[in-house]
């Protein structure tokens, strides 16, 4: 089935990270039927589909991406009922419900892997990586992404299992067909439900060769991929995405062939990489250079033009709020918000909302590491406290890049909590929901929602959008982001100014004549003056 002229093409996606959108019951967690409540509001500001996190059963050991039943749902965000409705409702709202698949792993907890440890010759033992070995000697020397050793001795059996992840998450093997087609099962069944589309984590990390120290891009990916999409994708009209931090250009064009062989596009993060010092951890940060994430994005919009097709996000459940990172979330929060997506939207692949995007949520900084969730963060502080690293530095880099900045609760409106929830909220609503909130948004003709909104507009009123060709203009400007999009009916430019001062821009002379679709500040002007952090799309349309 090509992917020639798909739905998807046309389409904005919104992340739902459910445990913090919008809790129905007092219980401080956000649920199903929280997010069933906010459909009206995501129909409003005019999106396609639902990206949802996780909700299947699990014991939440890696927020829900180690699974326990596939066919079931977590009871704390509800029941199978209330996802046969969301599915019914969104439906009605025209919005598609693309859902989380780990396909890589399961929980230690799920059935297979309960009858895999009873022996080795129970049915489910090879739906898992194992090797033979002695107590304390591993097969090699491989570690687990969460840190330690990536294999776990069952001393039952005289057997290590390989886990890339969290002990409790054992790898799957794709290499036994019984296992393929348990989990191609599976997706049908969830296709049959009402599933519109499907996010595969870590999906490049599937076809692992652990005695070769191959973990992602294996031999066998593209196989096993093709197979996956025969077998169940091309029976429907289905959004897919792949999870791939592997990927280069050349391998993305594998993935998102226009053929319909794979995905429909592919997760990449070589541009969410460009701000960490190179050689180090995340934490590392160093100032975004633009001139760098200017040639990353046009090397990615030019090499998969009509070969491939992109995913365009700047956030997600694990990512710094982007206009904390690379705008500015203070007296130029609101401009810089609608700048950076200016310049995300304007660019050939389906964009994706993370929630509070839309609102121009900031990142949070608590007082102390004791308000803090996530394991990846405590375990960094833990860590760096040992090397002899000073606190104060040490939370410096958690306000930066902890993953917490993305699960603090989604801010509706000025009232406790947020309006979140009545209760007691799972994680701490940040202090400034006070001012930022969707209550506010909707009642400002101006705020970073509806300029979102009219961007959303845009893209579907205009082709150009989805088939123009991209050209990168003044490389090497450390200020100034600027591209023009082509194609047979419209030539496009979209002007963005990375810089909290005035820039002078002499491309707005050569396109004064030219219709301006949007701009990120209420009032007109001419010249070749950009604001602090401006935005501004002008169209010439004809033949």
């Amino acid at each position: 089935m090509e992917n020639k002229n798909k739905w998807w093409k046309n389409a904005v996606v919104y992340q739902i990270y459910p445990k913090s959108f919008q809790d129905s019951d007092g219980d401080g967690i956000g649920d199903i039927p929280g997010i069933i409540s906010r459909l009206d509001y995501l129909k409003k500001l005019g999106i396609d589909a639902i990206w949802l996190s996780p909700v299947y059963r699990s014991p939440q050991d890696d927020n829900g991406y180690d699974i326990s039943d596939y066919q079931d749902i977590e009871p704390m965000f509800g029941t199978m009922e209330d996802m046969e409705q969301l599915f019914a409702e969104a439906k009605k709202r025209g919005i598609r419900i693309m859902m989380d698949l780990v396909l890589n792993h399961t929980s230690d907890e799920h059935r297979w892997f309960l009858e895999a440890k009873k022996s080795k010759d129970n049915p489910y033992h090879d739906y898992y990586v194992w090797r033979d070995g002695e107590e304390g000697i591993y097969p090699n020397d491989m570690n687990s992404a969460f840190g330690g050793p990536a294999w776990e001795w069952v001393p039952k059996l005289g057997q290590y299992y390989f886990h890339q992840f969290s002990v409790k998450q054992p790898d799957l093997n794709w290499e036994n067909p019984k296992v393929r087609r348990e989990l191609y099962d599976m997706i049908l069944w969830w296709m049959e439900k009402g599933a519109g589309g499907f996010r595969l984590d870590v999906i490049d990390q599937i076809a692992k060769e652990p005695d070769l120290k191959i973990t992602n891009n294996g031999p066998k990916l593209h196989e096993f991929l093709r197979e996956l999409s025969r077998e169940i994708f091309q029976k429907g009209d289905m959004i897919t995405v792949g999870e791939a931090w592997g990927a280069t250009p050349e391998i993305a064009k594998k993935y998102s062939n226009p053929d319909g062989s794979e995905f429909s596009m592919v997760f990449q993060f070589e541009h969410i990489m460009l701000d960490q010092e190179e050689g180090k951890e995340k934490w590392d940060t160093i100032p975004l250079n633009l001139v760098k994430l200017k040639k990353c994005l046009a090397k990615w919009q030019n090499t998969l033009y009509q070969t491939g097709w992109n995913s365009l996000f700047m956030n997600n459940h694990d990512l710094p709020r982007i206009v904390s990172r690379w705008g500015n979330d203070g007296k130029y929060r609101k401009e810089s918000a609608t700048m950076l997506a200016t310049m995300l939207h304007g660019m050939q692949g389906t964009p994706y909302i993370y929630q509070g995007e839309e609102l121009g949520m900031t990142n949070v900084q608590f007082d102390s590491i004791e308000e803090y969730e996530d394991i990846e963060t405590l375990n960094m502080y833990k860590e760096r406290l040992e090397k002899g690293y000073h606190p104060e530095e040490i939370m410096q880099s958690i306000y930066a890049r902890s993953r917490d900045n993305a699960r603090t609760p989604m801010q509706w409106s000025g009232d406790e909590n947020g309006g979140f929830t009545t209760g007691e909220p799972w994680f701490a609503v940040n202090p400034n929901y006070t001012r930022i909130n969707a209550k506010e948004a909707l009642e400002d003709e101006n705020s970073v929602f509806y300029y979102y909104q009219k961007l959303i507009r845009l893209r579907k009123e205009n082709p150009v959008f989805v088939n123009g060709k991209f050209e990168l203009l003044l490389p090497e400007d450390e200020r100034i982001f600027a591209y023009t999009r082509t194609n047979e009916h419209t030539k496009m430019l979209v002007c963005t100014n990375f810089m909290d001062e005035e820039v002078s821009c002499p491309l707005l002379d050569e396109w004064k004549a030219g219709e301006v679709w949007i701009r990120n500040y209420e009032d007109d002007r001419e010249g070749n003056i950009l604001r602090p952090y401006e935005a501004v799309i002008i169209a010439f349309t004809g033949k």
